[in-house]
Order: structure tokens, then sequence, then C-alpha cells
């Protein structure tokens, strides 16, 4: 059921930082209108780290209603501190999610031994819950090594698949041959997504699915059916999307550009973020008029 293009969706505020969870439920009718295999909540592009637990939890329980089964449900459960982890997985394990994605716990810098034994007890306390290791030491400065991950693999039957947000692109094929080639394999990456499934991945989360997920959804489309040519097309074509969504911190780029076309009614993003700048709006204008999607992406 964990494939495809799972967007992995930003958390609307208002102008003034509140949360905004009646706009969550339209997001989500938007994305599934549009292809978009599944979702998910919680990660990086969803600002966790400038939410409280009590919101992480509210966010959750607001897509989980507005998807009401129509496609699998991932939220990110990580946290740096492992009650707020249990509390998260608790919580994704009553409401059906297909998976937890359990981000590697940030800033300590746990050596994998300690990565070993984090993920064993997350996944020791929800056995009949499918856990995702999340892999992104861009962010949480420590990296889950491909031995550490078939260690874990090995150890517990429902910690079934990563999701690899680095740049390393042998780290993926390492941890499926630790791991196996039934092991589901993500991106986190926008411009490895394609790759990835080349090699035996699953699908990907990508950004750029919150803004256009028609050729998301459309890239794995056409790589299950075995069309590789127009896969790797679309491929190609997301270049100036991913440079877009990255023109200066993600997701403040994705949010200013749901804006402008109507689908998100506030581009707030939470300190430490600041604003989209007019340099990068430029930025992001010209990149857009290059996309042979830049029709799906005109203001409202």
């Amino acid at each position: 059921m964990i494939k495809g293009a799972i967007t992995p969706l930003i958390t609307p505020f208002t102008d003034d930082g509140e949360l905004d969870l009646d706009t969550i439920g339209p997001l989500i009718d938007w994305q599934l209108s549009q292809g978009t295999h599944a979702i998910s909540v919680g990660g990086s592009t969803g600002e966790p780290t400038s939410q409280t637990i009590e919101e992480r939890l509210a966010v959750m329980r607001a897509a989980a209603s507005a998807i009401d089964g129509r496609v699998p449900f991932l939220p990110g459960t990580g946290s740096a501190l492992m009650h707020e982890t249990l509390e998260l997985t608790a919580e994704a394990a009553r409401l059906g999610a297909a998976a937890a994605l359990v981000v590697t716990p940030y800033y300590g810098r746990a050596q994998q031994e300690g990565l070993f034994r984090w993920y064993s007890q997350v996944a020791s306390e929800f056995p009949d819950l499918p856990i995702i290791v999340y892999n992104v030491p861009i962010r949480a400065a420590v990296d889950i090594t491909p031995a550490t991950v078939g260690r874990l693999r090995r150890a517990h039957e429902n910690i079934v698949g990563i999701k690899e947000t680095t740049k390393d692109f042998e780290h993926v094929s390492y941890v499926l041959d630790e791991c196996g080639t039934d092991f589901i394999a993500l991106s986190g990456i926008e411009l490895l997504c394609y790759p990835m499934l080349c090699l035996g991945g699953s699908g990907h989360l990508s950004c750029v699915g919150n803004f256009a997920p028609v050729p998301c959804a459309e890239l794995y489309n056409a790589f299950a059916a075995g069309d590789h040519e127009r896969a790797r097309q679309l491929h190609y074509d997301l270049h100036p999307l991913v440079d877009a969504a990255f023109a200066e911190t993600n997701p403040v780029p994705a949010k200013w550009i749901m804006h402008r076309m109507g689908i998100l009614p506030s581009a707030h993003a939470r300190i430490p973020l600041a604003p989209l700048s007019e340099a990068g709006r430029q930025k992001v204008l010209a990149l857009l008029a290059r996309s042979p999607h830049v029709g799906e992406l005109a203001p409202a």
C-alpha cells in the first residue's frame, strides 16, 4: 500500500501564525483530486519543530479525518525526545496510519548503537504498527548507516522501510542490499525520485507535490506502467519546480506559490523562518515560467 507520490503536506497557518486546521481538509481533497497516492504530515516540510506536541497531534487528527481511508496516511511521529515520539506514534496507531514515519532524533548526534536502541524501543512499543525510518542528516546532524538499518530490519518485523533524504545515493543501494529489495525505500530528495525507483524504490515524498502534485504522481504512474521515456521526461520537467521550491528554505517558497495559486489562504511560515524575500519571489517566478506545467500553477 505504501507506494507512489506521497505529498509531505505543508502545515497551514493564519497570517498571525495560528494553526489553520480548517484548511487541511480542502488541501487534502485537492491533493487527491490531482492523483496523489498518499499523504504525510509532520515531516520537514510541515515545520514540526515549530509546533507543540498538541499542535502536531491536532494536525494528524485533522489529516486522518480528511483522508478518511481514501489513501494511505503516513504521519511523521519523530521528535528529539522519546516520550514525545511515543505519544505521537501512539496517536498514529490509534488513527489507523499505514505507517509511522520516525525521524532520527535530531541535534544530539547519537551513535549508531544509540539509534538502534531508539528505533528498537519505538518498534517494540508498537509491534503492530509499521515503522519507516526517516533519514535526514542535513537537518538531524546524524546519518543512520545501512548496517544499522539492516540490523533494525532483522530485529523488528515492523520496521518496514526508510525515507532517504540524503544526496548520498549509494546509501539507499546499500540499505536495500542489507534489508532486501522488498524493504520500502522512499525518496525525500526531489531529483532522486526517478533514480530511486530504478533501484527498487517504492515512491517519493516531494515538497513539490504540495503545489504541483500532477507531475509528481504521473512520474510514478509512468514508471509503474513501464513507460521509462515518459518518467524520465517528467524527471527533467520537474527541475525548475524543484529549484523554485528550494529558492529559499523549504517550505517558504512552496507556501508562497500555493498562496499565489489560491489554494492556501496564507503563506505564513513560523519563525525562525522568514517570509520569501523579494529576490526570492523574482527567482521563483522566473523558474515557474520555465516549467511545462506553468499553466497548472497560475493564480486562481
